[in-house]
C-alpha cells in the first residue's frame, strides 16, 4: 500500500466490504476481526495492589490480523478507526492503535457513523477527530469489575456447589434474581375467588343488537362480589326490575403510535411477534447494519446502529417517511408535524438515533428476495415501526352507558356500565401494531347501539361469572430485558448476553417462551444474596451502571470508582471464602424419549450434560451412543470457501463454523460470542 493511501480500520470483515466500495480507492479498509487483544482467560489479569492495572494478552487466533494490520499502518499515510459508535466500539480502536504501532507522525483519526450509507460515511470523514479516552475508561472499568466479579466469586461456586461450569456475575446473578424471586412469589400465591356480574340487554326495537353491560357500582361502592352466594344474592335482588338509561356519553380518543425501536424494544418485539432471542435477534440486526447485497452493485448498510437506547430521529430520515406515508396511504395519514419522542433512559446519548431503515424507501417487499427469512422478518419488524411511528394517531369514540334498575317506580342501588368503541380513522394501524407478551394485540371493546338517555332497555339474562386472582407471570426473555431496563440494570450492549449466559449456565429453563429457574440456578442465587447482598443487590447493580456512565461522561475517574467497588467487595468475599457451605444440588432424572438406542436396543432418554441437553442411551456407561444433531443452518455463507455457515457444539459450547470442514476452518467468531 503506497504511502497516499489511508489505511480505515473496522470490527468485521463485512463491514469492510461494505466501506470499500464508499471511500474508494484512495482508502484500504481492514477488519480487527473484534477485540485484538483482552484480559487472560486463565489468569485474573488486574493488579489490584497497583491501581487495578489490567493486564492485556493477545490471543494466538488473533496474531495474523495483528501482523496484518501492523503491516498496513507502516504503509499508510493516515489511520482512520471507524469502529462501532459506543464504548465498546471506542476500546477496540484503542486496543487496535496500541497493537498496531504506527511509524511517528501518522496522522491518526476516530471516524464514527451509526448507518452505514454513502453519506453517512462521508460526513464521518470530514468531521474526523479523537479517540474519546472517557469512552474508552469506562469501558475498561466495566471489564475490570467484571472481571473481579467473575474470577474471585465463580471459584467459590466451583468449590462449594455440585456441578459444572458455573459462574457468577455482577449483572447476570441480578437477572437470575428477578428470575427466581418471580417463581417464589408465583410458588406463594394464593388465589383469591372473587365474582363479576354482567346483564345482557337489548333495546325495545325491531332487530335489537343485545350488548351487555357489567354490574359497576353498589350504591356509591364498587362491587365486591367474594362467592357464589354474593352474586346470587344480587341476581334475587334484580329479580323483575326494570332496567333504562340513565346517561350516555360518547368522547373522541386517539391512540398514539410507538416510538421506533431501541434495543431493548427491538429485543422485546421480536420475541413476541418472531420467536427470535435477544441473541439471535442482536446477530440479524448486526448483519442488517453492517450491509446486505440487495442487487445495488455493492453491499449497503439497512438499518441504522443497532445498539441505542434513543428514540431520537434525524429530521432528514422523518422527511423521507413523511413523503413515503403520503405517497402511499395519502395525507389524511400524515400528522400536522413530524413526532418527537422522549427518550425515558436517563443515561441515553440523544445523539445516537433509534434503529430505523437508512432508507425507507427500501421496503421489505423489495429488499425480501435478497434477504433470508430471518434477516427479513426483522427488517420489516424495524421498517414498520419506523413507519408507524411517524404516522398520525388512530382515532376511536369510546362510548359509555349508565343503566339504572328500578322495581315498582323506585330505583335499585344497583348500576351496570356498558362500553363500547368504534374505530373512525386507523392511522399508523395500517402499518403497525404492537402485541403483548402473549403475542395478542390490545383488547378492542364491542360497539354499542344507539342508545339514548331515558329509554327502556329488555334484560336477557344476567350472568355472573367466577373469577381467580391470578400470580404475577413468568418472565420471558423480552419481558426479562424489559425489567432489567426498568430498574437500570445493564445497558443495550448487554441484555443479550446476559440472557445468553443465564441460560448457558443451565441456570434458568427455556419452558415454552417462559424463563423457569432450576434448583441449581436457585442454590447458586442463595449463596450469592446470602454472602454478597450488596454486590447483587438491584439499586447497587443500578447504581454501579450509573457510576460507569459517570466514567464515559468524565464526570469520575476509572480508579475512584473501582477503589470505592472494592473497598465495599473485600470484606463481603473474605467472608465468603471462610464460611460459605457447600450445596448438593440433585440433577433431575433423564426423560425417556421414546425411541430405542441403535446400538444395544436400551431405552434412549434426553439428559442435561455440561454443555447443554442431550440424548444418549439410558445404559450408560456400558453403552456410551449418543444422538448426533445435524448442524443447524444460519442461512449465511462462508466468506473464505462460500459453504454454508452453521452452528455447531464444542466442549466450549456453542459456535459458528464452516460446513465445510476440515477443508475449511472459517469460524465467525462475533456470531459465536451471541449464542
Amino acid at each position: 500500500m503506497s504511502k497516499d493511501k489511508s489505511l480505515v480500520i473496522v470490527e468485521s470483515p463485512t463491514k469492510a466490504r461494505t466501506i470499500q466500495p464508499l471511500l474508494g480507492s484512495e482508502y484500504r479498509v481492514l477488519a480487527s476481526m473484534g477485540h485484538v487483544r483482552d484480559l487472560p482467560r486463565k489468569d485474573l489479569g488486574v493488579d489490584i495492589e497497583h491501581d487495578f492495572a489490567p493486564h492485556y494478552v493477545t490471543a494466538p487466533k488473533k496474531r495474523d490480523a495483528i501482523k496484518r494490520l501492523r503491516q498496513a499502518a507502516r504503509e499508510a499515510g493516515a489511520i482512520y478507526l471507524a469502529t462501532d459508535p459506543d464504548r465498546e466500539g471506542e476500546a477496540i480502536a484503542w486496543h487496535v492503535l496500541q497493537v498496531m504501532r504506527p511509524a511517528a507522525g501518522t496522522p491518526v483519526h476516530r471516524v464514527t457513523f451509526h448507518q452505514i450509507t454513502p453519506a453517512a460515511v462521508r460526513a464521518a470523514f470530514q468531521e474526523k477527530g479523537a479517540l474519546n479516552m472517557a469512552l474508552v475508561e469506562a469501558q475498561q472499568a466495566r471489564r475490570i469489575l467484571d472481571r473481579l466479579v467473575g474470577y474471585k466469586v465463580s471459584p467459590l461456586l466451583w468449590k462449594r456447589v455440585s456441578g459444572k461450569g458455573l459462574s457468577a456475575g455482577r449483572v447476570q446473578t441480578a437477572a437470575l434474581r428477578l428470575v427466581v424471586e418471580r417463581e417464589r412469589e408465583i410458588a406463594a400465591f394464593v388465589p383469591v375467588e372473587y365474582w363479576s356480574l354482567h346483564a345482557r340487554l337489548q333495546q325495545r326495537v325491531t332487530d335489537p343488537l343485545p350488548f351487555l353491560a357489567e354490574l359497576w357500582r353498589i350504591g356509591k361502592e364498587k362491587p365486591d362480589l367474594k362467592n357464589r352466594g354474593d352474586a346470587e344474592a344480587i341476581i334475587q335482588a334484580l329479580e323483575g326490575a326494570d332496567y333504562s338509561v340513565e346517561k350516555v356519553e360518547t368522547k373522541r380518543q386517539e391512540r398514539r403510535p410507538h416510538p421506533p425501536f431501541t434495543t431493548s424494544t427491538m429485543q422485546q418485539a421480536a420475541s413476541r411477534r418472531l420467536n427470535s432471542s435477544p441473541a439471535q435477534t442482536m446477530r440479524l440486526a448486526q448483519q442488517l447494519y453492517e450491509g446486505v447485497d440487495v442487487g445495488e452493485g455493492s453491499p449497503v448498510g439497512l438499518i441504522t446502529y443497532m445498539r441505542t437506547d434513543s428514540t431520537h430521529i434525524a429530521p432528514e430520515a422523518q422527511a423521507a417517511a413523511r413523503e413515503l406515508i403520503a405517497r402511499i396511504w395519502g395525507e389524511d395519514y400524515l400528522p400536522p408535524r413530524p413526532p418527537q419522542y422522549k427518550t425515558k433512559v436517563k443515561s441515553a446519548q440523544e445523539a445516537h438515533e433509534a434503529i430505523r431503515p437508512t432508507d425507507v424507501n427500501r421496503t421489505p417487499r423489495a429488499v425480501r428476495p435478497y434477504l433470508d427469512e430471518k434477516q427479513a422478518a426483522l427488517y420489516e419488524l424495524i421498517w414498520r415501526r419506523f413507519v408507524a411511528s411517524q404516522m398520525a394517531p388512530a382515532v376511536y369514540d369510546v362510548t359509555t352507558a349508565l343503566i339504572v334498575t328500578a322495581r315498582d317506580g323506585q330505583r335499585l342501588p344497583y348500576l351496570f356500565r356498558a362500553r363500547g368503541r368504534v374505530c373512525l380513522f386507523d392511522g399508523f394501524l395500517k402499518v403497525y401494531e404492537e402485541t403483548d407478551d402473549e403475542g395478542k394485540k390490545g383488547e378492542e371493546e364491542g360497539e354499542l347501539p344507539p342508545l339514548k338517555a331515558g329509554e327502556p332497555l329488555d334484560l336477557l339474562e344476567l350472568i355472573p361469572e367466577q373469577h381467580w386472582t391470578k400470580p404475577p407471570p413468568r418472565y420471558t426473555e423480552a419481558s426479562l430485558i424489559k425489567a432489567l431496563e426498568k430498574r437500570g440494570i445493564g445497558r443495550p450492549s448487554t441484555y443479550a448476553g446476559i440472557v445468553r449466559t443465564i441460560k448457558k449456565r443451565h441456570y434458568v429453563e427455556r419452558q415454552k417462551r417462559y424463563l423457569v429457574p432450576t434448583d441449581l440456578g436457585c442454590a447458586v442465587l442463595d449463596l450469592l444474596v446470602a454472602f454478597f447482598p450488596d454486590l447483587f443487590d438491584y439499586g447497587f447493580t443500578a447504581r454501579m451502571e450509573d457510576e460507569l456512565d459517570d466514567i464515559a461522561n468524565g464526570k469520575r475517574t476509572r480508579l475512584a470508582v473501582l477503589n470505592a467497588f472494592w473497598a465495599a467487595f473485600e470484606p463481603q468475599l473474605q467472608r465468603a471464602q471462610a464460611e460459605m457451605p457447600r450445596v448438593e444440588v440433585q440433577r433431575e432424572p433423564p426423560q425417556p424419549t421414546g425411541e430405542k438406542c441403535p446400538q444395544c436396543g436400551g431405552d434412549l432418554v434426553r439428559r442435561q450434560g455440561r454443555y447443554g441437553p442431550f440424548v444418549g442411551c439410558a445404559n450408560f456407561p456400558k453403552c456410551r451412543y449418543v444422538q448426533r444433531q445435524a448442524p443447524q443452518k444460519t442461512g449465511r455463507q462462508c466468506p473464505q470457501c462460500g459453504g454454508d455457515l452453521v452452528i455447531k457444539r464444542s466442549k466450549r459450547g456453542p459456535f459458528v463454523g464452516c460446513s465445510n470442514y476440515p477443508a475449511c476452518k472459517y469460524v465467525d467468531r462475533e456470531a459465536s460470542r451471541e449464542l
